[in-house]
């Protein structure tokens, strides 16, 4: 077989030879790769997490897994909703890659490891190996997430949590259905929105009648319920009891009822959606549907509050884990390509826009961790007023910038970048849904402000962490101080006021915390670039508008 060098013409060869494109990125050490990510870990308290991370690391970088990936996305879950005998059957049929991938995940405790085994560290793991999975097929990770997030609501409530808990608990991944014995594991999904009311939850016209004890008998619709083929949902509803009305109370409804019996859970059709295509997402109604109540009747929004926290900080870290997917496959798209003479990776307009992205992710990166330590077992009451704020305010920020983040590091690739063939297309389509899911931009910069005006010691917590950089940059120190002096004001004003303002004072105080974290955490030059490019006074509106001498190749050595 003839070899030929790179840049060598070839004159007469056949017309099938391939030249100058750089091999499929597979077999590659996802974790090993990542220093960004590796000394993140060790920096927020989960360097004892190295091996598993590295395992794992491998796993999702190998060309196995990278083709269930593709595979799970081209082949679509299908909706069964009669079996050949017109029985109801209310089923999803996913392709077996789609199986294959999530059962990996959740036997490496990307769902549940830091409730089943609590440590100094465990939250912050958790999120790092949710990334790596994340980062290779994004559309599993939300069951994955909100079984995380499910703990939080349902383990007050005995009567659930004593049977509930030790399943979801489980590495084991079992898809079906099962009716002739409890099944030792289980995923929770969630069902909150209407056709009608969309994020406006209290206006759902789901109802419950309770049948007796902690159980009530639900009628209504879901416009949309997420992975349907969990084992049990957290669901609204205005629940009646002898009567009186109670409110809007959460209710937990399983697919199996404990006799045995399938719970009346009628899948009408599913989602046709943009991206997020492994993952399933439906219509469902329920009619005469058993549930049981989770923490008091009628405090349904506050009870389910605790899951929505987490489910948002996994919109975060998901979001972090595709900007990862678009640095590294652009990045070795560069260092493989030819053009006019020079290595992409070589030529300086090319190596500003991957620095420029590669910051980005950083940024991002460092925000879902710092979350995630927010969140640990062992967090202090100042770490909880922080994240009731921080979290709100990263998923605006974060998940706003993840679309336009994948649309360049696309078009890094060219014209392989638009196709189907190559992941970022795939990236491209997903990123929007964790800016949509749990609160989209309004609904999230609205909870900021709802998040100072109900909790006064969340400012200033978040002002605490801000002071924790003071003097270290002057361009931060002035934009930490309008920052602090908008909030203030907001807090004050009128709330129509207030609202007009609200996606400012997210979008300012998400740049203060993440130019904030990289001073702490990335090599003083990145950060200083990083604080320069977003907050500078010769900022630009692009990817790729990096300030004058900067060292854009050592940023790109880096990632």
């Amino acid at each position: 077989m003839t070899s030929f060098a790179r840049g060598q013409r070839v004159i007469g060869a056949a017309t099938h030879y391939v030249d100058n494109q750089p091999p499929w990125r597979v077999d590659v050490d996802e974790y090993a790769l990542n220093a960004p990510l590796r000394e993140a870990v060790a920096g927020f308290g989960a360097e004892w997490a190295e091996e598993t991370l590295g395992e794992a690391g491998a796993l999702v970088g190998s060309a196995a897994f990278q083709r269930d990936a593709h595979l799970a996305n081209l082949h679509t879950p299908v909706a069964h909703a009669h079996d050949r005998w017109g029985y109801r059957l209310d089923e999803v049929e996913y392709d077996p890659s789609y199986h294959r991938v999530i059962g990996e995940a959740i036997a490496r405790g990307a769902h549940t490891s830091a409730w089943a085994e609590p440590r100094p560290g465990a939250h912050v793991a958790r999120a790092a190996m949710f990334m790596l999975f994340a980062q290779v097929e994004p559309g599993h990770a939300c069951p994955v997430s909100m079984t995380h997030a499910a703990v939080a609501s349902i383990e007050g409530s005995p009567w659930i949590a004593d049977d509930w808990l030790p399943r979801m608990y489980s590495r084991e991944y079992e898809p079906r259905l099962i009716t002739d014995g409890p099944k030792r594991s289980a995923l929770i999904g969630m069902a909150m929105t209407e056709k009608q009311g969309g994020s406006d939850v209290r206006a759902g016209t789901t109802v419950g009648e309770a049948m007796g004890g902690h159980a009530y008998q639900l009628t209504g619709h879901k416009w949309f319920c997420s992975a349907p083929m969990s084992d049990a949902f957290l669901v609204l509803a205005h629940t009646r009891s002898g009567g009186r009305d109670e409110g809007l109370s959460c209710l937990f409804v399983p697919r199996v009822l404990p006799h045995g019996m399938r719970n009346v859970f009628r899948i009408q059709r599913l989602k046709d959606k943009l991206g997020n295509r492994s993952n399933a997402s439906a219509e469902v109604e329920f009619d005469g549907t058993v549930g049981f109540v989770v923490g008091e009747p009628g405090r349904g929004v506050r009870t389910i509050i605790e899951m929505v926290q987490r489910t948002r900080l996994d919109c975060v870290l998901g979001t972090a884990a595709g900007m990862r997917q678009s640095v590294a496959e652009a990045l070795w798209h560069a260092r493989g390509r030819e053009a006019f003479g020079a290595l992409l990776i070589d030529q300086p307009a090319m190596t500003t826009v991957l620095a420029d992205l590669a910051l980005e992710y950083e940024a991002a990166l460092l925000t879902g961790l710092r979350l995630a330590q927010l969140f640990e077992a062992e967090a202090s009451d100042r770490d909880r007023a922080l994240r009731r704020l921080a979290t709100p305010v990263s998923k605006y920020w974060v998940c706003k910038r993840g679309p336009h983040h994948a649309y360049e590091a696309l078009e890094c690739l060219g014209g392989n970048g638009y196709t189907e063939s190559f992941p970022l297309a795939r990236r491209y389509r997903e990123q929007p849904v964790m800016a949509i899911w749990e609160g989209s931009g309004n609904v999230i910069a609205l909870d900021v402000l709802r998040a100072l005006t109900r909790d006064g010691d969340s400012g200033e917590a978040f002002a605490d962490e801000l002071g924790s950089t003071a003097g270290a940059s002057p361009v931060l120190d002035r934009h930490v101080e309008r920052t602090l002096a908008l909030l203030q004001r907001l807090s004050g004003a009128d709330a129509d006021d207030a609202a007009s303002q609200a996606r400012r004072l997210g979008e300012d105080l998400a740049l203060a915390f993440q130019a904030s974290l990289m001073l702490r955490h990335a090599p003083s030059s990145h950060a200083e670039t990083f604080i320069a490019a977003r907050l500078g006074e010769d900022r630009g509106a692009q990817y790729g508008v990096l300030p004058a001498r900067t060292d854009a190749a050592a940023i790109v050595a880096r990632h």
